[in-house]
């Protein structure tokens, strides 16, 4: 893990406990994580739990000390801007995603997060990562750590979905006929494809145009060279 100091706050304790606000779209994982991170730790306070990025904002305990802002929201609000918003009100960032690649990590960070969790890591990282930023410090896990300083620029790790998705659309079938096939609304068909494009973007590579995705599905092996 990475802790990097950068200033220091007062001591968070159980009469001055740091304030915490959740933000994620899920509710039963908004359900658990709120019920955990109250009996986790006697120096946060979980002062809100919202789904969305204007109930945070609207919110009467907002501005707090931390916000746990899940990075994969689905409301095509760049996380730049609210991470730069964030700053602005004095509130530090922790980032939640189920996405672990190291482009995604490394525009969080430089967007001024001080924290990233991958959801499919220990509970117990969120309260370390809690308190690091409260104090000013970058958190990552040693898993992204090892990721970023091994400077991985592969390709993106894709879902089943996903794949399944390129490689439909590669193989020339428009979007209508992609979703018709996986049984997805053509909107949902689109929002896998701009997640694709964003994902392999942030990899540095370009696959803006249909032929290029066809090209970049070829060479992943997630087409084949006659499909």
């Amino acid at each position: 893990m990475t802790n990097t100091s950068t200033m220091t706050s007062a001591v968070p304790s159980k009469e001055n406990p740091i304030r915490l606000a959740l933000v994620d779209d899920h509710r039963m994982l908004l359900g658990a994580l709120t019920e955990w991170i109250r009996g986790a730790a006697d120096d946060i306070s979980m002062v809100a739990a919202v789904t969305t990025w204007p109930e945070l904002l609207t919110h009467p305990e907002f501005p707090v000390d931390v916000v746990l802002l899940d990075l994969d929201l689905k409301d095509n609000i760049p996380v730049s801007l609210k991470i730069s918003t964030l700053k602005t009100a004095g509130v530090k960032t922790v980032l939640m995603s189920t996405y672990s690649e190291a482009g995604l990590v490394r525009e969080a960070l430089a967007a001024g997060a001080l924290g990233y969790l991958v959801k499919s890591e220990e509970a117990t990282m969120i309260v370390e990562a809690i308190r690091a930023a409260y104090d000013g410090e970058s958190f990552i896990s040693a898993e992204l750590d090892e990721a970023l300083s091994n400077g991985a620029n592969g390709s993106p790790r894709l879902s089943a979905q996903e794949r399944r998705v390129m490689a439909l659309y590669g193989a020339g079938e428009p979007v209508k006929a992609v979703a018709h096939q996986l049984g997805i609304s053509e909107e949902t068909a689109k929002s896998y494809l701009k997640r694709i494009r964003e994902k392999y973007r942030l990899a540095g590579f370009d696959v803006g145009t249909k032929v290029a995705l066809r090209k970049q599905a070829i060479h992943d092996g997630i087409l084949l060279q006659g499909d």
